[in-house]
């Protein structure tokens, strides 16, 4: 049944946002007199998706430690994989979601783009970069217990300081660059490029991106290798 709702879940949202933005607030993502009534929903939900990842692996990442105090102090266990495993698990229901949305923009659209199979590549970067923050907030929450609440507060920030239900182009041309320097910003574009538009990514933005990541994945990983010392100490 667990497997059941997480092809359900995804799917009724995307019923609900088609319902409320097309139907009762009819937005239109575009001027262009071709947009359906599926498009802004399926646009929605592709950043919806991208930011979902971002808040359910960050939202969850300073609780780690904390609900796994047995690892820490009776067993040898590789705590740095907690993080990992909670990104896996945020993983397969963006992957689930992401799916749905596949079947939903063939519908809407009635083609298949072959740009989509550019998905995991667009990503990539985006989930080494967030997994390099759970493993700092994971480190964080051990010694900082009120990290939980203020990232709960930041996630919600960054879903209206992305393009989730608006593009950047429509923002005044003074307050496009604070968008842009969003890190959700960039990917959530990309992966609607390459789903929705069937265009290729920016590859040069994608090569920058990457860099940033493997940065980020570094420095967290190397964070949590050295804070790890002290936990037993401080649980």
């Amino acid at each position: 049944m667990g497997l059941l709702w997480s092809f359900l879940t995804p799917l009724f949202m995307l019923a609900v946002y088609t319902f409320v933005f097309s139907v009762v607030f009819k937005a239109r993502w575009t001027t262009s007199a071709d947009e359906s009534k599926g498009d802004f929903a399926v646009l929605l939900f592709a950043g919806m998706i991208v930011h979902g990842l971002f808040a359910e692996v960050l939202n969850r990442a300073p609780t780690l430690i904390l609900a796994n105090v047995n690892y820490v102090k009776k067993v040898v266990f590789p705590l740095e994989i907690l993080p990992v495993i909670s990104m896996c698990t945020a993983l397969f229901h963006s992957a689930v979601s992401l799916l749905v949305l596949v079947c939903a923009i063939v519908f809407v659209n009635g083609e298949f783009h072959a740009t989509m199979l550019l998905v995991p590549l667009v990503v990539l970067p985006y989930i080494l970069f967030v997994q390099g923050l759970a493993w700092v907030l994971a480190s964080l929450g051990v010694y900082l217990r009120d990290v939980g609440q203020t990232i709960g507060i930041i996630t919600m920030i960054m879903l209206f300081m992305s393009p989730v239900f608006f593009p950047v182009s429509s923002l005044p041309v003074e307050m496009r660059p604070l968008m842009e320097a969003n890190p959700l910003t960039f990917i959530i574009e990309q992966v609607r490029e390459v789903l929705i538009w069937g265009r290729l990514p920016d590859w040069m933005g994608l090569a920058r991106y990457s860099l940033m990541s493997l940065i980020t994945v570094w420095v967290g990983y190397a964070w949590f290798q050295r804070t790890r010392k002290g936990f037993a100490d401080v649980l």
